[in-house]
């Protein structure tokens, strides 16, 4: 939801710093890799009992992510370029669960939960998105929901923060992620007939 609304008033910054980039002859897939690499390195640090460092990296991965498509929209984009971005994304959130799940021996069961919402949540997506025929200012289609990527980034925080309350923090978070499929199903339904 704050993906699709909220944009427009952080996209100045993040302007910005896809400016900064492409002054310096950045593509939109190298930033996409930084922004992977960064992104990963949160699992390691929530393992490792650094949460800080570990919000710190995922948010500013977060941004390059951002940014990386504000640089494929100047620049282009190339199919392989959306490919990875979207598979590094998911890669990012395994790493966030894996941490927390290794910290944090009796979240297990939540976080395995929580993986296979985000599955479905996924399949939905990327299925209209491939049955779609219209696309919006992405290469694909992008259906909005409640639970999009900046909510998950909010609910990893509170994880990361709130230790004592990951459970319920993740039921709340994989609750809002099946709603989101759930919605998106429905939305598939009325655009694929």
């Amino acid at each position: 939801m704050l993906d699709t609304h909220a944009r427009k008033h952080v996209q100045p910054i993040i302007k910005k710093v896809a400016n900064f980039f492409m002054r310096y002859n950045f593509t939109a897939n190298q930033v996409t890799v930084i922004a992977f690499f960064m992104g990963i390195s949160t699992g390691i640090f929530i393992y490792f009992k650094m949460p800080l460092m570990a919000i710190a990296v995922l948010w500013l991965s977060g941004l390059l992510d951002a940014v990386d498509g504000t640089i494929a929209r100047v620049n282009g984009s190339t199919p392989f370029g959306t490919v990875m971005d979207i598979t590094f994304d998911r890669l990012v959130e395994i790493s966030v669960i894996l941490g927390l799940a290794f910290r944090f021996s009796n979240t297990r069961m939540t976080m395995l939960i929580l993986t296979c919402s985000i599955i479905f949540s996924m399949t939905v997506f990327l299925t209209t998105g491939m049955m779609a025929e219209k696309k919006g200012s992405k290469s694909f289609y992008y259906q909005a929901g409640v639970a999009e990527r900046t909510e998950g980034f909010i609910f990893f925080t509170m994880m990361m923060i709130f230790t004592n309350y990951i459970n319920p923090i993740g039921v709340v978070f994989f609750s809002a992620v099946i709603f989101t499929a759930s919605q998106r199903l429905l939305e598939a339904k009325k655009i694929l007939g």
